[in-house]
């Protein structure tokens, strides 16, 4: 697939997301805090992203004072844990490694941004359930509003001068995880894809009978009837793109990893970047390890 393909895809992925705001609206930024934690620079901001509900975030950075550093946005999981949010990010979670990744990221020399998504964190109060079914009827998609708040957070990062807008990256678990590859799928600027636990074949979930194994926010209406799960990635290529997957984790089916393994094994190779994919899985479910903590840092050092 050509740039021009890609690009036409791209379109075409981001139309199905439902009506969206205006792509053009400016994001903006209040700092509420700025403050200094277990070696790291922290802010906590409220930024302006979609022109609906404000988004609260958290952005951290290492206190070294580097001029522009490269930047992670890190995207929170589900879990049914409703008021964790961005808070993911410097307290960790059940099924993810110590230190959380606000410490481990900095120390290796990354700032990293992370947002409450619709209906975690500061923005929970409705149920998820509510909000998708008001967002339907206006013509909208929960998972669209989502990842439309995470690529105009991209914006807003690309807006700081203390980050190097050429050396963004995306991380994270479970829904975490499919935000990665969806926004890496439709943002070029995104230079680095790490997902974990969550590269789900859509086909193969059917099959296994998890549909229930995934909130409603992750289901997107005719989403099937243009997009595989390795079609979406392959919109990645050539830029690195490193999957962590447990062989017992009921949401991503074995079958449909080594589906998605090999059709993208052969779009990494036609891309001129056979290396750019990593596929690692382990004996394990649904939770990080410290291998793969290990994995994931070393493939940020040589990518990012």
């Amino acid at each position: 697939m050509n740039n021009i393909e890609q690009e036409q895809q791209r379109t075409k992925l981001y139309q199905i997301l439902g009506d969206l705001p205006d792509k053009e609206q400016p994001v903006s930024a209040t700092v509420l805090e700025r403050s200094e934690r277990d070696g790291y620079v922290l802010e906590k901001l409220v930024l302006e992203l979609n022109g609906t509900e404000t988004v609260p975030a958290c952005f951290v950075k290492p206190q070294s004072g580097i001029e522009a550093a490269p930047c992670i946005l890190y995207n929170h999981a589900h879990g049914n844990d409703y008021n964790l949010g961005k808070r993911e990010l410097l307290d960790g979670r059940e099924g993810l490694q110590s230190p959380p990744y606000a410490k481990a990221l900095t120390a290796a020399g990354y700032a990293a941004l992370c947002i409450d998504a619709w209906c975690f964190g500061e923005r929970h109060g409705r149920t998820e359930s509510s909000v998708f079914k008001e967002m339907l009827w206006r013509g909208q998609v929960l998972w669209g509003m989502m990842v439309y708040d995470s690529l105009r957070a991209i914006d807003y990062l690309a807006s700081r001068p203390d980050i190097d807008k050429n050396r963004l990256g995306t991380l994270g678990i479970s829904m975490g995880s499919t935000m990665a590859w969806w926004v890496a799928a439709l943002d070029t600027r995104i230079k680095v894809c790490v997902d974990l636990c969550c590269l789900t074949d859509f086909q193969a979930l059917i099959d296994a009978r998890g549909l229930d194994g995934h909130g409603v926010y992750y289901y997107v209406p005719s989403l099937l009837k243009h997009f595989t799960t390795s079609q979406i990635n392959a919109l990645i290529a050539p830029r690195p793109h490193l999957s962590l997957a447990g062989n017992y984790d009921p949401l991503t089916p074995a079958s449909g990893l080594e589906r998605i393994d090999r059709e993208l094994r052969q779009v990494y190779k036609d891309s001129g970047n056979e290396a750019g994919w990593q596929l690692k899985r382990s004996e394990t479910g649904h939770f990080e390890t410290s291998v793969m903590r290990f994995t994931i840092l070393k493939f940020l050092k040589k990518w990012l």
